[in-house]
């Protein structure tokens, strides 16, 4: 029994110890432990403490060769963590425009809500980034979808005086 528990324990710590190489991986673009760790078969879904998926470290601290690798490796592109933010809500709010277009062509949804009921172009308006708007539009994002607040992606473009993407959403 007591080998039992202890080869439990062995099992538990090396998976713990994957998963943190995995976060520590996408954060600084090692493409060669990520290879290590799909040769170990560790699920690159798996969420760290915050809830954090790799895509979505990956897509936020803007490390491109992470976020192609956990792409090709047909992750889920949708995956919120407990706020219901996904990577694609990161890359508008951070204004990643490529990172965006290659999110959507991978099957994001444009249209999905974090827990505030914020999507994605509530990001990008909310936070200046036209070209962002743009895509999104483009790519089916519904513009009178509302946040918890009752404001669609117009609302904050007004109230952040962005004439630019106003003009956009009308």
């Amino acid at each position: 029994m007591r080998a039992i528990a202890l080869g439990i324990s062995l099992l538990l710590s090396f998976v713990v110890h994957a998963q943190i190489s995995v976060f520590e991986a996408v954060k600084t673009n090692d493409i060669e432990t990520l290879h290590r760790l799909k040769q170990e078969n560790v699920d690159f879904n798996q969420p760290d403490a915050r809830g954090f998926s790799p895509l979505i470290l990956a897509v936020y601290n803007n490390q491109e060769k992470a976020f192609r690798f956990l792409i090709t490796e047909k992750v889920d592109v949708n995956q919120s963590d407990f706020s219901g933010n996904t990577a694609l809500m990161g890359a508008c709010f951070k204004g990643y425009s490529q990172t965006v277009m290659h999110l959507i062509h991978a099957g994001a949804d444009v249209n999905q809500r974090n827990s505030n009921g914020a999507t994605a172009l509530i990001f990008a308006a909310t936070f200046g980034h036209s070209k962002i708007v743009e895509e999104l539009l483009l790519h089916g994002a519904d513009s009178y979808l509302k946040d918890q607040w009752g404001k669609t992606a117009l609302d904050h473009a007004v109230i952040q005086e962005n004439e630019a993407i106003v003009l956009l959403l009308m």
